[in-house]
């Protein structure tokens, strides 16, 4: 990845990115930011875990389960849940939002594709290497 403008990453070309994938920006700000694809739709979250610092987009990628009674249980939402590696907080892919307190959320980033190439917007990012 390169820099395109001063607030901007060069992540990827597309064709590097398919449906279902992630790819780690190691070095855009302190902790690094991630761009997942979604069934072709792109979103970035910073590598931070808002709830205790853990290094959230390294973590699963999960189903929501849903439940209206004890014992049962269903699966809604499927590869658009995130969870923390250290203390199994779920976050919203596409939102940043904890699933389970509306009040923290991950810092997320604007996302496009720019002549077949990934392109995240940052601000006050370091020095990026891959």
């Amino acid at each position: 990845m390169t820099a395109a403008a001063s607030d901007e990453v060069v992540v990827c070309p597309m064709a590097e990115l398919p449906p279902g994938e992630r790819c780690e920006v190691r070095g855009a700000l302190t902790y690094g930011v991630t761009v997942f694809n979604l069934d072709g739709e792109l979103y970035a979250l910073l590598n931070h875990c808002p709830h205790r610092g853990g290094p959230l987009c390294r973590g699963r990628i999960r189903p929501h389960p849903v439940s209206d009674r004890v014992g049962y249980w269903e699966f809604e939402r499927e590869g658009e849940i995130l969870r923390c590696p250290f203390h199994n907080w779920e976050f919203d892919i596409r939102t940043g939002e904890a699933l389970y307190d509306e009040k923290v959320r991950a810092r997320t980033f604007p996302v496009e594709v720019r002549d077949g190439q990934v392109v995240v917007r940052v601000r006050g990012r370091r020095q990026v290497t891959r």
